[in-house]
């Protein structure tokens, strides 16, 4: 366009014909030219890279086209100038038309045709102005003694270039049209597969439950007959003592106080369970994690004293944490039922459990930690790994990848170390706000 402005402007205010117009021409022509190779390359950037050397050609080829031009005006006729200018368009025109073919191939693409529909135009029209000069045989010295079919082509060939450039706007606007539309679906196809993965999480999640406790079912079942079996042989107790009449009042009270001590032993362990399995609100709560680790204890514990475990505690966190309780629960549930598997198959006499709290830095850390015969450094690369390799075998893949979601969830992280003691120990850190 800006070409097109400055070569109108020369032409109506030329004064000496065509022998030795005004430089207005020079840079009209050099813009003309500066436009020919600026869609020459969009047209082979369609199918390849443009390299820095084409680049770099192309550029130099600008710098030596102004002194020549310059030279052909003030030296040269109009039919030569016309002629180099048609002879360097015909080159360009030729060349668009055959990357655009070769483009149309693999992207049939309208826009692409009409590009390619005008460009053709163009090229026709171009050797069809060095036909008229030359057919002509004129020696044109004067604006006036142009042909008007020489004009009539040169308007078309303008329009047919201003045609190209709206089909080249319109292949950029159907592009971004369709690159929108893919990235809607594909955002849309991302938001249902996350959707969905949250649904398959949220499974594991209570299947993970699931498995953790059964694994402790055993012990749990037996933790209850206690209570629940002392509570009937306290009943048949009464029931005897009233049968024959001879109930005292402090036998009374002390069996009362027998079942009701009972009775809180079991609705404890039922208590624990039900907060496991609850899936209460999606949301968090500010938790004291010291008061977490010992309910999950009361399900643990019998399996623990089942193998002759001891725990040590060693609570020194006092900050509360916001965090999701059934989420953390099954955290602590899993760590403390792999340290459990871990020593049950060791053969020290003294097997313990150490769980660890301390404030930290923006947070609170928790361990735990065992004295069994600890992970091998083969399964410690991937240890957090959903169900990798030789993790398998020990069921710990599931249970620690969870841990490891869980606690990234919550805006912390979680590694393993080897324990002091040659055991396997997992730490935690969990900060004090999630952000």
């Amino acid at each position: 366009m800006v070409a097109l402005f400055i070569f109108g402007i020369g032409v109506a205010t030329n004064h000496v014909g065509t022998k030795n117009p005004e430089f207005n021409f020079t840079i009209a022509n050099t813009l003309f030219y500066v436009a020919g190779v600026l869609q020459f390359l969009f047209c082979r950037s369609l199918n390849q890279p443009i390299s820095k050397g084409l680049r770099n050609f192309f550029i130099f080829s600008v710098i030596i086209f102004v002194p020549v031009f310059e030279f052909m005006r003030i030296n040269g006729t109009f039919e030569m100038r016309t002629s180099f200018m048609v002879m360097i368009s015909a080159f360009f025109f030729t060349w668009q038309i055959i990357q655009l073919r070769r483009k149309r191939k693999a992207d049939p693409s309208q826009q692409l045709f009409y590009i390619q529909f005008a460009t053709g135009a163009e090229l026709v029209l171009a050797l069809g102005r060095l036909a008229i000069l030359v057919a002509s045989g004129l020696t044109i010295r004067e604006v006036d003694q142009l042909p008007q079919v020489l004009i009539l082509f040169t308007i078309f060939q303008i329009v047919m270039n201003t045609l190209s450039y709206i089909a080249i706007g319109g292949y950029w606007a159907e592009k971004i049209a369709l690159a929108n539309a893919r990235s809607e679906s594909e955002n849309k196809e991302i938001r249902q597969l996350l959707f969905e993965r949250e649904g398959l999480i949220t499974s594991l999640l209570r299947a993970n439950k699931t498995a953790a406790t059964g694994a402790l079912s055993a012990s749990i079942a037996h933790e209850l007959n206690q209570p629940l079996g002392a509570s009937n042989l306290n009943i048949q107790f009464l029931q005897k003592r009233l049968a024959e009449g001879v109930l005292t009042a402090d036998q009374t009270k002390e069996v009362l106080a027998a079942l009701l001590s009972d009775n809180q032993r079991a609705a404890t362990i039922i208590q624990s369970l039900r907060s496991i399995f609850s899936d209460g609100k999606i949301g968090v709560e500010r938790i004291d994690l010291n008061d977490l680790i010992q309910s999950v204890l009361k399900i643990a514990n019998p399996e623990i004293h089942s193998k002759n475990i001891q725990v040590i505690l060693q609570l020194g966190a006092s900050s509360t944490i916001n965090m999701n309780r059934g989420e953390i629960q099954q955290v602590l549930l899993n760590l403390i039922n792999n340290a459990i598997q871990g020593l049950a198959e060791s053969k020290k006499p003294h097997k313990t459990i150490q769980i660890q709290t301390r404030d930290v830095p923006c947070g609170v850390e928790a361990a735990v930690l065992d004295n069994g015969p600890g992970i091998g450094k083969e399964v410690q690369t991937h240890l957090f790994e959903l169900l990798a390799g030789s993790q398998k075998k020990t069921g710990m893949g599931l249970g620690l990848w969870l841990c490891r979601h869980i606690i990234s969830r919550h805006g912390g992280h979680i590694r393993y170390e080897a324990a002091p003691e040659g055991g396997a120990q997992f730490i935690f850190f969990l900060p004090l706000d999630q952000s």
